[in-house]
């Protein structure tokens, strides 16, 4: 066992028990066993296209609609990263959870910027590396959503003792860009998101 592990012994969640739309969809079956995987790509009637159904233009559809993304979605993204002192995704550690992530979307019409808020939960209360969990919290959503999202990783209330101080760092734009200069730190990055699916 690696002497420098803080938490020797952290909680550990069956991945199987995590909220995650990906699961709930394969684990579907229909009355015919099939698993309905490709059921939304073939018509239920036998032409590719109904030569019935008038022809609609592209110019009529509506592109200026935005995917909508979830707090579902977000911690599908971010669940699977894997921790950086143990070989178990944040998930897992429960340090990330469905009911810590908060979707605030623009209260005005002329603002399309919504923000995710993620609230990590470090698995002591001294956790070293809360920091660098953060960054990759926040590097995973950064590469993933659209850019009308901003992201806003902390610490969870009452579950860090320097709790203040990390919040500070994940929070201040420049120290995060230094930190994504630093090529070990980047390692440790790739390694932990190498994981994500």
């Amino acid at each position: 066992m690696d002497p420098d592990i803080q938490n020797a012994n952290p909680t550990i969640l069956n991945a199987s028990d995590l909220p995650s739309r990906r699961s709930d969809f394969l684990v579907k079956k229909r009355a015919d066993s099939g698993t309905g995987l490709f059921d939304g790509l073939v018509p239920s009637y036998s032409y590719w296209n109904d030569p019935f159904e008038p022809a609609v233009s592209s110019d009529s559809e509506d592109d200026d609609t935005a995917e909508v993304i979830d707090e579902q979605e977000v911690f599908d993204l971010i669940s699977t990263i894997s921790d950086p002192e143990h070989p178990l995704s944040l998930g897992s550690l429960a340090v990330v959870n469905l009911p810590d992530i908060h979707i605030k979307h623009p209260t005005s019409p002329r603002s399309p910027i919504s923000t995710v808020l993620v609230e990590i939960t470090p698995t002591i209360t001294h956790c070293s590396l809360a920091t660098v969990i953060g960054l990759g919290v926040r590097v995973r959503l950064e590469q993933s959503l659209p850019p009308r999202f901003r992201v806003d990783v902390r610490i969870k209330e009452g579950t860090h003792s320097s709790a203040e101080s990390v919040n500070k760092q994940l929070g201040d734009k420049e120290r995060v860009a230094a930190a994504l200069e630093n090529g070990t730190l980047m390692g440790v990055l790739r390694k932990m998101l190498s994981t994500c699916e």
